[in-house]
């Protein structure tokens, strides 16, 4: 079979389309892939725990590929379909398939969506060509030769997505270096904006849980003297810090704070290149992130990557917890406060502490002053974040009377034990955000400060690696004591949790699974009457769905 210059551009069209096709099939694994924050390792770990999922656009749109290549190679030896017009079919077909994968793809309520930022567009750009490219050798080294000729090349070559998931981390992988080089000339000259800001004064907060929380509660009671800045959301990785310092920080700030994430040993030691804080705050250190982590040996150590940034002039803030953030408190040489509960060791600490379903009151105590503080804030871990923000605003010379009034006016973080008032009676407890075994504690202590009936949705707890079992058991023990009935959204992860409540001899017959929250949603429809309590703890990301 001979090709001339017009078959040839219908081959590429239908490379082109074949590769439209794909990239629209792989929506899924590239929206897994930007809620890894673009990390190889995440991203396998994701597909090896949604393996079905992960396998299943490639698999659809491969078996759609061959059948469609089958049909027009058929039509082109039996009813003398010409070359060109075989190709072009083939070529609108496979992106309709691509495009009916991804519809199939998108079906499913998502959480968080893939959000089309720059880095994502260019690793489509980048996959494209890519993906067009190693079509292209393919077809160039077979050369059309007998037997597979024509068409029936087309049909083998369908078989191209079936490795739909490897060809995603490849673009992600080609990529990269280009994202380096463009992350590295932002950062620079954000670190350039901070430089020009030599009256800033610059704080970072880090820990296991709680720094989101802190942040905002920080920000708001400096705002009572300080024009302050806070990194918003939860933005906080290099790049998203980098984004806030580029786009948001002004002249007028006195301010700068900083939340600090980390997945990785070295994460917090390069949030500290770009900040520079001249202070820290350690707000808690556990098994957060042991899948990646693997130690909690390492999740210390970077942790406390924070408290080793901090100049010999600058002060740390530690929480008081009775375990590893009072032993790094221990270790630390620099100037140093502690705050909890313990007017024996604390340089400040809470008092008097009262909680219910309204809000809390308590004393902030220092050894020079009692100060009267009522706040809508819900919990006992809320007092802990507050009292070690108050301790960064003793250090900045705000009065007791400028910290109460900042304390009075703090409101609940959305999804974080954020209390909602329902028209039709019914109160709900979102702290859907995150669950971490402390966290967890504190939610269930304040449930049982309302009213029967109180009922618990969640899924549990993740990103805790070989210990995963283990906390979801213990999870299932602590909720037991607070509840009268739970419903627990997803099948596998659900048995660790059960087997905690069995171990409490909670009654089973008032334990519900749900495959999903929207089925979850179901389940409460008819169980949820006036003036029953409702607690939301974790609400899994997408990647994390057993679905």
């Amino acid at each position: 079979m001979t090709f001339g210059t017009a078959d040839w551009i219908c081959v590429l069209l239908w490379l082109a389309c074949m590769t439209v096709g794909c990239l629209l099939a792989a929506r899924t694994l590239i929206h897994w892939f930007q809620l890894e924050s673009y990390q190889f390792p995440g991203y396998f770990r994701t597909l090896k725990r949604q393996g079905q999922k992960a396998l299943l656009p490639g698999l659809l749109t491969a078996a759609g590929f061959f059948l469609c290549s089958a049909a027009l190679l058929f039509l082109k030896e039996k009813a003398g379909l010409p070359f060109w017009a075989a190709m072009l079919l083939l070529g609108v077909c496979v992106t309709g398939i691509g495009f009916l994968v991804r519809s199939l793809g998108k079906r499913q309520k998502e959480k968080k969506k893939l959000v089309f930022t720059p880095r994502i567009r260019r690793l489509y750009a980048v996959s494209a060509a890519v993906w067009f490219c190693v079509l292209l050798l393919g077809i160039r080294l077979s050369g059309f030769r007998p037997p597979l000729s024509g068409i029936g090349t087309a049909a083998v070559f369908a078989l191209f997505p079936l490795l739909l998931p490897l060809w995603v981390a490849l673009g992600g992988l080609l990529s990269w270096p280009v994202e380096k080089i463009i992350s590295e000339l932002y950062f620079r000259d954000a670190q350039r904006i901070l430089k020009e800001h030599q009256d800033l004064i610059r704080i970072g907060i880090t820990g296991s849980w709680g720094k989101t929380s802190v942040k905002f509660i920080l920000g708001t009671m400096l705002e009572e003297k300080y024009p302050t800045l806070v990194t918003p959301a939860s933005f906080n990785t290099p790049m998203g810090v980098t984004r806030v310092i580029r786009t948001q920080l002004e002249p007028g700030h006195r301010v700068f704070v900083a939340e600090m994430g980390a997945r990785h040993v070295g994460d917090i030691r390069e949030m500290c290149r770009l900040v520079h804080p001249q202070m820290g705050l350690l707000t808690s250190v556990g098994p957060q992130h042991l899948d990646t982590f693997h130690k909690q040996e390492r999740i210390t150590k970077t942790k406390y990557e924070l408290i080793e940034a901090i100049p010999e002039d600058g002060a740390c803030f530690f929480a008081d917890d009775d375990g590893i953030v009072t032993g790094l408190w221990e270790k630390t040489g620099k100037e140093k406060y502690l705050s909890g509960l313990h007017p024996e060791r604390d340089d400040v600490w809470a008092e008097n502490i009262r909680t219910s379903s309204e809000g809390s009151s308590f004393l902030l105590c220092t050894a020079q002053e009692k100060i009267p503080c009522v706040t809508d804030l819900l919990g006992e871990l809320n007092i802990r974040n507050i009292v070690l923000c108050a301790s960064v605003c003793l250090k900045l010379g705000m009065t007791g009377r400028e910290i109460a009034r900042g304390i009075r006016r703090l409101r609940p973080v959305e999804h974080r034990l954020e209390l909602k008032r329902n028209p039709g009676g019914i109160t709900l407890l979102d702290d859907a955000f995150n669950s971490n075994i402390r966290g967890a504690e504190q939610a269930f202590r304040t449930l049982k400060e309302f009213p029967s009936k109180r009922i618990v949705v969640t899924p549990g707890m993740v990103e805790l690696g070989s210990q995963e079992a283990e906390m979801n058991q213990q999870f299932g023990k602590l909720m037991a004591d607070c509840c009268d009935e739970v419903i627990l959204v997803g099948h596998r992860r659900s048995q660790s949790i059960i087997a905690g409540l069995r171990e409490t001899g909670f009654d089973e017959r008032r334990v519900h699974v749900a495959a999903n929250l929207a089925q979850a949603a179901e389940m409460l429809q008819p169980m949820a009457m006036p003036g029953d309590t409702i607690l939301f703890e974790n609400d899994l990301p997408d990647n994390y769905s057993e679905e």
